[in-house]
C-alpha cells in the first residue's frame, strides 16, 4: 500500500477541517499530477462541449496542466479505459457512477457539464413508415453511440415505458459523428438514440421523426420526472482523494468553460470548436448549439435532486439496480465546482 506523503495528508486534513466547520475550502499549490490522461466518447457531440472548450481556450493549461484526451466511440468504451487504468478521469454520463457502485466499485463526479442528457431517440421514416408507438420498434435495429452508453440507457428507458424489454430489440453501436449519420442514411439502423450535432442535422432534413427528446430541461423533466444530470468528470474514488488540487484545476478549467460559453455567441463558437466538430455543416450546427443551450451546466454543481432522479431511472429498467443499496453520496462531491465557482463567479 502507498501511503500518502506528509504535504498530501496536511492538504487532506486541512480541507477536512474547513469542511466540517462549514467555511469555504480551497486545493493550493501545483497539482499532483501536471499530466492527466481522460477519456470521453464522443468528443466532437455538444455532451462534451465543456470539455472542448476548455481544452481549445487553454483553460487546462491555465490551471497547470497537461491533459491528454483520448477520444472513443461511446461514453462505455471511455469508461472501459478507466477500468482499466489507462486514463486517470472520464468525461462521460453521471449514471455510470451509480451502475458502478452496484457492481462494488467506487467511482465519483466532482464536476458537472450538462444538467440535461441532450439525447434525443428517433425512427426512421423510411424503414419504419406506419410508425405509430414505441411499441413498433420490437425487433428493430435501434442505433446507439455505444452499448451501455447514456444514448443506450435512454433508449432503454423509452423501451420500458412502453413495456419493450431491452432483449426485443437489436443494439448497433454507431458513435456520435459521421459514422452514426452514414449508419442512419443507408439503413443499416432503424431508429437511433444519439446526441447532437447528428440528431438536429437529420431531423431539420426530414429524415428522422423524432420520438423522445431530452435536449432541454423541460424534455428532460418529462422523461425523466425530475433534473438528469448528464455529462460529468469522474473517476476512481481513490484518485480524486489522493489527487485533489489536480481534480480543483480540472473543475477549475470546466467551470471556466462553462462561464464563457453563458455569454458565447455563434461567432464564438466557430472560432473555438474544431472544424471537424462540425460535420461539414456549420449553419445547423449552431441551430444545434441553440437547440441544447440550456441542457448545458451553468456552475458545475450537481443539482441536488439530480442523483436520485438518475439513480430511480437506472432502476426502472435494471433490475441489477437496487436502489437501497446505492449510497449516492458517495458518487458525487460538489467540493470542486463549489470553490471553482467562487474563483470564476461563476
Amino acid at each position: 500500500m502507498t501511503f500518502p506523503s506528509r504535504r498530501q495528508w496536511m492538504l487532506h486534513a486541512t480541507l477536512a477541517a474547513a469542511a466540517c466547520a462549514g467555511l469555504p475550502v480551497r486545493a493550493e499549490g501545483r497539482p499532483e499530477k501536471g499530466r492527466v490522461s481522460l477519456a470521453v466518447g464522443g468528443k466532437a457531440g455538444f455532451y462534451y462541449l465543456p470539455l472542448t472548450i476548455a481544452e481549445q481556450l487553454g483553460y487546462f493549461r491555465d490551471e497547470g496542466l497537461e491533459v491528454d484526451i483520448q477520444d472513443f466511440p461511446g461514453g462505455s468504451r471511455a469508461l472501459k479505459a478507466s477500468l482499466d487504468r489507462t486514463v486517470d478521469v472520464v468525461s462521460g454520463a453521471y449514471e455510470h457512477t451509480i451502475d458502478l457502485q452496484a457492481h462494488g466499485l467506487s467511482y465519483q463526479a466532482f464536476v458537472l457539464q450538462g444538467r440535461a442528457p441532450q439525447i434525443a431517440m428517433g425512427v426512421s421514416p423510411k424503414a419504419i413508415p406506419n410508425y405509430k408507438s414505441v411499441a413498433d420498434l420490437r425487433g428493430r435495429r435501434i442505433g446507439v453511440s455505444a452499448p451501455g452508453s447514456s444514448t443506450n440507457m435512454i433508449a432503454n428507458l423509452v423501451l420500458a415505458r412502453a413495456g419493450v424489454k431491452p432483449s426485443e430489440v437489436h443494439f448497433v453501436g454507431v458513435g456520435t459523428a459521421q459514422g452514426a449519420l452514414t449508419a442512419f442514411r443507408s439503413g443499416e439502423i432503424d431508429a437511433m438514440s444519439n446526441i447532437d450535432p447528428v440528431m438536429t442535422m437529420l431531423e431539420k432534413r426530414g429524415e428522422i421523426r423524432i420520438v423522445s427528446d431530452t435536449r432541454s430541461l423541460k424534455g428532460a423533466v418529462d422523461l425523466f420526472g425530475g433534473p438528469m444530470p448528464a455529462a460529468c468528470l469522474y473517476a476512481p474514488t481513490e484518485f480524486v482523494e489522493r489527487h485533489p488540487i489536480t481534480c480543483q484545476a480540472l473543475a477549475n478549467a470546466v467551470v471556466h468553460a462553462l462561464k464563457w460559453l453563458q455569454t458565447a455567441g455563434p461567432s464564438d463558437i466557430i472560432k473555438a470548436v474544431p472544424e471537424s466538430h462540425m460535420l461539414g455543416d456549420r449553419g445547423l450546427y449552431l441551430a444545434s448549439f441553440t437547440r441544447v443551450r440550456d441542457a448545458l451546466a451553468l456552475d458545475g454543481l450537481m443539482p441536488e435532486a439530480g442523483p436520485a432522479t438518475a439513480l430511480r431511472s437506472l432502476a426502472s429498467f435494471d433490475e441489477r439496480i437496487r436502489p437501497d443499496r446505492i449510497d449516492l453520496s458517495k458518487t458525487y462531491t460538489n467540493e470542486f465546482a463549489r470553490r471553482a465557482k467562487q474563483k470564476f463567479k461563476a
